[in-house]
């Protein structure tokens, strides 16, 4: 490979200089983005600027200036949207950095920190034939002229957010040169030293990777801050025989952000392990664990840690649960007006229970902690019982199940029972024992919910006649059955109205009638979404309220198919159908409605 540059002398060339105030306000009232008046003040108020602030570009000064559009409505000109208007202004390609897409290791190996730093550029892209560099300084050229002789490739410009570029300048190059001090530390270490069940045993190479190492502090660190960055709900850590991988789950989907020696993943893992008090000696057993940490903005932010033994090492999930969301309301949750009346209902019995239903990371727990959270008030004594804790949250009280002491959920419950609660939460009803006990709990005069994983709301009858609860006992406490997913919505930035495929508006809704909408939406992707058209995801419920006809069904011990009839004619709506209206109302795609909600032979 060409010898890195390392940071050459001072340009001497003329035509090469930095973008000055004044050219971009001439630019922008030219442009009718500014108005005249306004864009002199601005010039008067930087010339008045003194020490660091003299450093700073002229776009992130603009931006903190909260510039407003001539046109109406008076928006704020954003800096991502003052750096596309630059990109249009030069001719030059606009790029929103996305470090998902970076492959680090092979850009952070064609030019220094130093080069990158001194010119405030930043490679994010290479192949056979040419290097993809970010600058915010359209005008410079030196460093392309240089960099297309060392790398003899073509150099490709695009303008990027000057904020982005210098945060990722740091973020990719320290990371760089983290993964590469620990190689050199102890990264020929065997496989064997992390556990592969395929060791090879390779003589007189046996170093050593320590947790603790800055440099491994440094890796967890960035991590760590990628994934909050990243909108990440779970972090993959999962060893390979070579290169362990590194996936963030974003809106439901996996996505592979980095590669590391699986040595080096071994110890990240350690260092997690650490952190959240859980025993690193021991990598044959599955533990669970739990991290508190803040993100730059000083949020709060639980991490459920969770290991696993496998061929090549301990693979690590860690789950980030946002405390934000427990104070949700049922609007942002999903929950139509219909539906957020029924909830409401509902949980404003004073005994009784009440199941949500769906497959895990469908959104139950959410549901749940958002609705005690809000019947928490000081006369309420709110207790849950959970395998594990999902959040801490200080209004309820909460207790871990721990088999290994004989706690289990129906131990829970027993107990809880003389506490005094008005409210009780069992994290999952999962056997004949806690069945009997939440219904006990029930009939004894307290409200109790619970979860359960079934397909749809009918089907959670039959599951607790399966394992063993009287039709009689279920009729006579049982109030109401949520079953829910979670839909991807489409991306607010780019998604546009499109005519309606009646055919695959059919397919949806098959065998119901709903009329076809005029028009449905759908997204291109943009890089507000990372150009996949999604951003965020909202739930989709199936609401079954016990009405006195479906109770009868119950007590007769009818199957699923014979309830679940009789709750349509009662007004509730199967799970496709109220996806459909997610669609309609243009916040879902009908292909992720068919994607997420079950099939009706399927139930």
């Amino acid at each position: 490979m060409a010898t890195r540059p390392q940071g050459p002398a001072q340009s001497s060339g003329g035509s090469d200089r930095r973008l000055e105030l004044k050219e971009i306000l001439t630019g922008l009232v030219s442009d009718g983005l500014l108005e005249r008046v306004e864009g002199e003040r601005l010039l008067r108020l930087h010339q008045q600027r003194t020490g660091p602030e003299l450093e700073i570009h002229p776009l992130v000064w603009l931006s903190g200036q909260h510039l407003r559009f001539t046109g109406v409505p008076r928006e704020e000109l954003s800096l991502e949207q003052l750096t596309e208007w630059l990109a249009v202004r030069y001719g030059v390609p606009y790029l929103r950095i996305d470090p998902l897409k970076i492959d680090v290791d092979a850009v952070t190996g064609l030019v220094s920190h130093a080069y990158v730093s001194r010119f405030k550029i930043l490679p994010i892209a290479v192949d056979d034939r040419q290097v993809t560099f970010a600058t915010a300084e359209p005008r410079v050229r030196e460093w392309e002229r240089e960099l297309r002789h060392v790398l003899r490739r073509e150099i490709r410009r695009v303008v990027a957010n000057p904020l982005d570029i210098s945060r990722f300048q740091d973020e990719l190059y320290g990371l760089s040169h983290s993964i590469r001090r620990v190689t050199q530390q102890g990264a020929q270490a065997p496989a064997g030293a992390i556990g592969n069940l395929e060791a090879l045993v390779e003589l007189g190479r046996a170093g050593k990777l320590d947790a603790n190492d800055q440099a491994i502090v440094h890796i967890v660190d960035w991590l760590l801050q990628y994934a909050f960055d990243q909108r990440a709900s779970d972090i993959h850590l999962e060893p390979r025989r070579d290169q362990g991988n590194i996936r963030f789950r974003i809106d439901g989907v996996l996505h592979t952000v980095y590669q590391m020696p699986t040595p080096i993943l071994g110890a990240v893992t350690a260092r997690v392990k650490a952190l959240g008090r859980m025993d690193i000696i021991d990598k044959r057993r599955p533990q669970d664990g739990r991290v508190k940490t803040r993100t730059p903005t000083g949020q709060e932010v639980e991490l459920r840690l969770s290991t696993l033994p496998t061929v090549f090492g301990e693979k690590l999930v860690m789950r980030i649960f946002d405390p934000e969301v427990v104070v949700r309301g049922l609007d942002q949750l999903g929950f139509d007006l219909r539906e957020a009346a029924l909830w409401r209902d509902l949980t404003a019995h004073p005994h009784g229970m009440i199941l949500v239903t769906g497959p895990t990371g469908s959104g139950k727990t959410t549901t749940l902690y958002s609705t005690l959270r809000q019947l928490a008030s000081p006369d309420i004594n709110v207790c849950t019982i959970e395998d594990p804790i999902e959040m801490i949250e200080p209004s309820f009280n909460q207790v871990q199940v721990k088999p290994s002491i004989g706690l289990d959920f129906a131990a829970g419950v027993r107990t809880l029972l003389r506490q005094d609660p008005d409210i009780i939460m069992v994290g999952e009803i999962r056997d004949h024992e806690t069945a009997q006990m939440a219904i006990q709990a029930a009939l004894t005069g307290h409200l109790v919910l619970s979860t359960l994983h079934t397909n749809d709301s009918a089907s959670a009858v039959t599951r607790l006649l399966d394992i063993g609860v009287p039709s009689y006992l279920i009729s006579a406490t049982l109030l109401g059955v949520v079953a829910q997913r979670l839909v991807r919505t489409l991306c607010p930035h780019c998604k546009r109205p499109v005519p309606a495929d009646e055919m695959a508006w059919v397919d949806l809704i098959h065998p119901w009638t709903l009329a076809v909408p005029e028009s449905v939406y759908r997204a291109d992707g943009c890089p507000e979404c990372r150009m996949t058209g999604f951003r965020g995801r909202v739930g989709v419920y199936e609401m079954l309220e016990l009405t006195p006809a479906v109770r009868r069904l119950i007590g007769g011990a009818a199957g699923a198919q014979a309830i679940r009839e009789a709750a349509y004619r009662e007004g509730t709506l199967p799970l496709r159908i109220t996806a459909a209206h997610k669609v309609a109302q243009g916040l879902t795609t009908v292909e992720e409605a068919l994607r997420v909600t079950p099939f009706p032979s399927d139930l």
